[in-house]
């Protein structure tokens, strides 16, 4: 049985091919593409921060009008918004061109949340309705979970592991090579009472 991250990003895959398809179909209009980031970032204030980033481009040949976009799966039992907002809107977006729009959110409440896609509204000045777009979805976000501490002195294991045994085969060479180069304080002492 497949994992649900799996189906997941099956189901990305068959519904980004379906866009590319109807892409090359209608040739003349605005395709956006919309890229949602989310990373975490534990606080000292026992709280979680979360930076929302949405990246949109028009990746089709014709100017995109009155683009508004809204993410609000974020529920307000959970997260607390601490800085921008969660819906945002252009006037235009040209072909070939990007736009970005990020916010930031803080939770307190430890749970798995599953977030759905940013859904971007547009207007072609060929159709009268206006026409949809969905972001890429994004990884269920783990809030405030238990993660194993830090480890101070990983990067000295790894390379203790990886180069180890080469370093101590140079240093029992360079031993080797010390000891028969420099002569032995009792033949130093021998040599220098015969001298007298």
């Amino acid at each position: 049985m497949a994992k649900p991250t799996t189906e997941v990003a099956l189901i990305s895959v068959i519904v980004a091919l379906f866009l590319v398809s109807t892409t090359f179909a209608s040739s003349d209009a605005p395709f956006i593409v919309a890229h949602k980031k989310v990373s975490l970032n534990r606080l000292k204030s026992g709280a979680e921060k979360v930076s929302v980033s949405i990246d949109l481009y028009n990746q089709g040949t014709v100017t995109a009008y009155d683009v508004s976009l809204s993410d609000d799966s974020w529920t307000q039992d959970v997260f607390d918004l601490a800085g921008g907002n969660t819906s945002k809107s252009w006037e235009r977006i040209d072909a070939g061109s990007l736009v970005s729009h990020s916010f930031v959110l803080e939770s307190k409440v430890k749970t798995m949340f599953y977030g759905a896609p940013a859904v971007i509204k547009f207007r072609i000045p060929t159709k009268a309705a206006l026409q949809e777009a969905y972001s890429t979805p994004m990884p269920p976000l783990d809030i405030l979970a238990d993660r194993p501490p830090e480890k101070k002195f990983e990067w000295a294991k790894m390379l203790l592991t990886k180069y180890g045994s080469l370093v101590s085969v140079i240093s029992i060479v360079v031993l080797f090579v010390y000891l028969v180069a420099t002569p032995s304080k009792s033949s130093a002492l021998k040599g220098s009472k015969k001298r007298r």
